[in-house]
């Protein structure tokens, strides 16, 4: 929709028109103007109970110098910074909140980033490094089952509510059926939001284990105190874990993904990298340290901005005080 500004002639016709006493309804109608538009124009304008065209003016201009164009304005470096956050995976909202630690004198909202890519301000990146969305059915289950240990509902509330650091939450994400046995093994921790992912030739119980103290055993006891799992085949060897790694084991109910909602989220996060049908087999434990080292120096929202990797610090530095 676009408005054409009242002129300094339609000024002056708004001055003899009232001089001849007509209505603002009368004056909008010659004036071929909406009559809130006149009234506007004549209330913001009187002085001492008068209208003048010149007085209007001068404060019409005034007005304009005081005017600042829509939208932010397009910094090259802020420009070159957001590309190069986008390039290594950051979403915008995750964006625009660390630039708030980064670059405290600028300011930007994530819709504002959104909206500069949709537009193609920034042309070295595309919507395609955008996360996508959506999920499908897992399929059932298949490689028998078998009595689990501690359900969840036992779980002390100090882990439920982040309270305290060392509380892990582990997954596997598998290859496309039919390609290979090959999958990864995802461990996150509940209060940092740390990420630990190994690759591994199959998901057997014991295979897992095996990766589970490789990943978890070289951070101390002081940061393995409990580990939440879902009812996978691949945990059925909880028992040697809780013995060798001096923990807890707690299994979510069935069907209830959002009991590890930390660990789901940071599986979405690595589909960005190996998305669904990917073959794990075709991969090293290289590769996957590179998305490793990605999601732990990705700032979150529910961090504050900081990274997991900034946050696991100093929990480990208050330990050692």
């Amino acid at each position: 929709m676009s408005y054409n500004h009242i002129t300094i002639n339609e000024r002056c016709c708004i001055v003899e028109y009232l001089n001849l006493g007509w209505s603002i309804s009368k004056i909008a109608k010659e004036l071929n103007r909406n009559k809130s538009s006149i009234s506007r124009e004549i209330n913001r304008n009187i002085i001492n109970g008068k209208y003048s065209a010149h007085i209007a003016q001068d404060n019409y201009q005034y007005r304009r110098t005081k005017c600042k164009p829509y939208g932010k304005q397009i910094n090259s470096l802020l420009i070159d910074y957001i590309q190069d956050k986008l390039n290594n995976h950051w979403s915008p909202e995750q964006i625009s909140g660390r630039i708030a630690i980064d670059i405290p004198s600028e300011k930007i909202s994530f819709s504002t980033i959104y909206n500069w890519l949709y537009a193609g301000v920034l042309t070295k990146c595309s919507v395609d490094l955008l996360r996508r969305k959506g999920k499908s059915l897992k399929p059932k289950e298949t490689r028998g089952k078998f009595n689990i240990g501690k359900i969840i509902k036992q779980r002390p509330k100090e882990v439920r509510k982040r309270l305290t650091v060392g509380h892990w939450e582990l997954d596997t994400v598998v290859s496309s059926r039919g390609k290979s046995k090959a999958c990864l093994s995802t461990f996150v921790e509940r209060k940092t939001r740390l990420t630990k992912i190994k690759v591994m030739p199959n998901r057997k119980s014991s295979t897992f284990n095996k990766y589970c103290k490789l990943a978890l055993k070289p951070l101390g006891s002081n940061f393995i105190k409990t580990l939440t799992v879902d009812r996978g085949k691949e945990f059925a060897g909880y028992e040697d874990l809780e013995s060798t790694l001096n923990v807890d084991v707690y299994f979510a109910d069935p069907y209830s993904s959002w009991q590890r909602g930390t660990n789901e989220n940071t599986n979405g996060l690595i589909r960005e990298f190996f998305p669904k049908k990917f073959d794990f087999s075709t991969i090293t434990q290289d590769d996957v340290d590179i998305v490793e080292n990605y999601l732990n120096n990705r700032p979150r929202k529910c961090l504050g901005y900081k990274t997991p990797l900034e946050a696991f610090n100093e929990e480990q530095a208050k330990c050692c005080t």
